[in-house]
Order: C-alpha cells, then structure tokens, then sequence
C-alpha cells in the first residue's frame, strides 16, 4: 500500500495536544506517525500532499440528524413556532415522504456534511409510513454512494394520538414490527471494529412519540446485540410537562425507569435538566448531543454543557434536522456551539478547541467511536477535514484554528475518509451536485404539494 505524508499543514489541530506539526504519515487508510516540528517521516514515503497552505482537523463528526427534514427547510407554517406545534404541523408532510424522496433527502444531507468537513454522520431516522418501511436500507446506499461513515439508528414511533402522543396514527408501528426490523438491520449492516463504515443504533423517537415498553425492550436488544441508544430527551418544557402528566415523572426518572440510564445511551437536546438529574446522567456515563441551531431556532433552550461534562457526561455536536437546524453544516454548528455556550458560561471558559473537542472526540465517543475516530493519532483512522484560510473573512486573521470558528469557515477545501479524498478542491468526487440539487428541488415541492 502507499504511504501518504500530508505535510507542512498551515496549522493542525489534533484534538488530544500530541505535536503533528509537520504532518501526517497515513497508511491503507490509518494514521501510522505523526512528524513533528521540525521532524521528517522515519519511514519511506510514497506520496506527498502539500497542506502548507491548509488548517487539518480531524474530521468532524455529526452526532445528531434528521436526513429526510432537508425537503422541508424554512417552511412558512412553521418558521415561528416552538418544538409541538412545529411537528404537529409537519408531521402529516412526512407522513408521506416516498423512498426517491428519502434517497435524494440523505444524499443533500451528507453531501452538505461533508463539504462542510464531515466524515462521520448519526441519523436519527424514526419515520416509518407503510411506503417507507426499508428507510434505513435505503440510506445506507445513499451514504454508500458518497463514501462517508454514517451510524444510523433505527427509530420508531408508536404512541400515536389516539393513545395520547403526539404523532399521527397513520406514522406509528407496532412493537413487534419495530424490534423485528432492529434486529434485521443489525444483523445485515452493523459492522464492527476500527474502521468501520456503517454502523446502526436503535432509537425510539421521545417520551412523547413512544411508549415505555419500546423503551424497555430496545434497551434490553441493545444489551443483547451490543449496539448504542438514542432518543430526544428534555429538549423543551412542553416535553417535561408530558412526563409529568403521562408517566408521573420527570424525564431523567423517566429515562431511568425504562433501562436507559447508562453508557450505551446518547441523548439529544439535554437541556432542561436539574442539579440532581445532572449528576446522576454523568455518573451513568449518558452523552448529550448539543444541538445549538436547533435550540435556538425553536427557543427550546440551551444545554448545560459544562455542569454536564464536570459531573461525567461527554459532550458532542449535532446539526439537528434541517427543518429545525435548516443547514448540514457542522463547521458552522460547532461556531454556533461555541458563541451561545459563551452566553451561558463566558468566554474564557468556552474557547475554540473547547468546541472542536465536542465536534471530534465528543461525538466519537457518544457514537461508540472513540477508539478509531474523533483525533489525529497514531492507530486512528486517516479521517481529515483540510480548510484554506484564503477568502476575504480570513484576511487579517492570525490564530488560523481561532480563525475557523471565529471569521466563520464554512467549507472544507479537502476531506479524506479512510484514507480517500473524497472532496478536492472544495469539489465533491462522488456525486454531481448540480444534477441532485436539481432533483432535491423538485422533490421538495412535489412533498408539499402532495
């Protein structure tokens, strides 16, 4: 195999302080040395690329997503309306999304990630109308096609109006359909180890959209085939009230009570949680996916960071769904984490690598990937997003790692995943933009106008 010396980098921010000042020495698709400063390779190399003019991260992971939601950004009904009334007006649109529609939504999703840097992308995918019932077949050959690291989790719905939840009854299954197709997917796409491309988690949607016994029996089929759980969990108050007044508890006890109070579990949102609750999330060792865009688009709040990650919780970044989020920029989500999170906790303490950290090695380990992905060391994979500082923005900048977040870097110049580019010169190799830009339109309004 060929080695590959990414060189003289601009500036390299490796998420764990180890020097890579000179570059990165890559091999069939891993890191095998770091040159530092004023260091050269200690083996033959094959190749070279010139990063001299370039700032190299690790690539960033999106912890947190709903692909399918890019056919419904800034929707008119619902550009004003806080987390019930947003759903309870779009879920009769995606009640009736088609597989083409699923395939093209995945697709502008990911190839929106990557060029903004990603490599690895979580999908929490929990819609599942009669047409719909292979979606997660379905985005595993759209995340194919692009050549990035997705994990998607299967999600469900189940507690439809006529019992009480929000979701209408012609979007919820049965359990048995549910735990049946987890298992499936499982089966037939999860792979293990370093390097894998495809993993999958089960997630049941919310307190508001499931009930208890799809809670319990994901968290026991998770434990069984050893893979990861998610859910939406106190992402606003309307959400802790239904706690309240459904199951007679508040959301962590809630979460406790159906076996999800552990290591396997990632949230997303995590905002409204108490002192108590806090302490006991991170002693549990449950991760929390801060979704900034999202929470402030909606007024949902923000996350607790900090308290979360002191009492033992990670911390990871999602972009949320592009209905909520309305972009799959994860650059501009890990700028965003970091000016709000300065609201709740002041600027010395919320800085640049702070955020970056959240973006890589936060969301690795909150995807169960923290041994191969998420930094820049020796043994992890060859996962990298290059950016040039050379527009206008930038000019007059002089940290160049400050400088991505602060003068507001939006686009990678080159992305590698595994070894491979797979964006060059700020093109995506895998996929005609043009030509899906095109077809994703045209979906769009065919959704709304059905």
């Amino acid at each position: 195999m060929s080695r590959l010396w990414i060189k003289h980098p601009l500036a390299i921010f490796t998420a764990n302080q180890q020097d890579a000042t000179n570059g990165i020495v890559i091999e069939n698709g891993q890191i095998i040395e770091l040159v530092a400063q004023g260091q050269a390779p200690t083996q033959p190399i094959d190749q070279t690329f010139d990063a001299q003019d370039c700032v190299v991260i690790p690539g960033l992971i999106n912890s947190h997503h709903h692909f399918y939601q890019t056919l419904t950004r800034a929707w008119a009904p619902v550009v004003n309306t806080p987390l019930f009334p947003w759903l309870k007006n779009l879920y009769p649109v995606w009640a009736k999304l088609t597989p083409e529609q699923l395939h093209l939504a995945t697709q502008v999703a990911l190839a929106e990630l990557v060029m903004s840097g990603c490599t690895f992308a979580a999908d929490h995918h929990y819609l599942f109308p009669q047409q719909l019932t292979d979606a997660i077949d379905i985005q595993v050959q759209a995340a194919q096609e692009l050549g990035i690291r997705v994990m998607l989790t299967r999600g469900s719905m189940s507690l439809g109006e006529e019992s009480g939840g929000l979701p209408p009854q012609q979007t919820v299954q049965q359990m048995d359909q549910i735990l049946l197709d987890s298992e499936r997917l499982v089966g037939k796409y999860h792979q293990r180890g370093a390097g894998a491309m495809v993993n999958i988690a089960l997630a049941p949607c919310s307190p508001f959209s499931v009930t208890p016994e799809i809670m319990r029996e994901s968290a026991a089929m998770a434990q069984r085939l050893d893979v990861r759980l998610h859910t939406h969990l106190a992402e606003t108050l309307d959400e802790e009230a239904f706690c309240l007044q459904m199951f007679g508890m508040r959301t962590v006890d809630y979460l406790e009570s159906v076996g999800w109070l552990s290591d396997r579990t990632w949230l997303a949102h995590g905002i409204h949680f108490n002192a108590e609750e806090i302490q006991r999330l991170g002693q549990a060792g449950v991760g929390i996916c801060h979704c900034p865009h999202s929470n402030m688009r909606l007024a949902s709040g923000i996350c607790p960071t900090l308290d979360l990650m002191q009492a033992g919780a990670t911390i990871g970044l999602g972009v949320d769904g592009s209905a909520s989020g309305d972009a799959s920029n994860l650059i501009l989500e890990t700028r965003q984490a970091m000016y709000l999170q300065r609201l709740k906790y002041g600027a010395e303490r919320i800085t640049p690598e702070l955020a970056f950290g959240w973006a890589t090695q936060g969301s690795a380990k909150l995807l169960g990937r923290e041994h191969d992905l998420g930094e820049i060391a020796v043994g992890h994979q060859a996962d990298f997003a290059l950016y040039k500082l050379d527009e206008l923005k930038f000019s007059g900048s002089h940290d160049p790692i400050a400088a991505l977040l602060l003068c507001g870097a939006d686009q990678a110049e080159n992305v590698m995943v595994g070894g491979k580019w797979v964006v060059k010169d700020r093109q995506l190799l895998s996929v005609d933009i043009e030509k899906l830009q095109a077809e994703h339109r045209l979906a769009a309004k065919k959704l709304l106008a059905a």
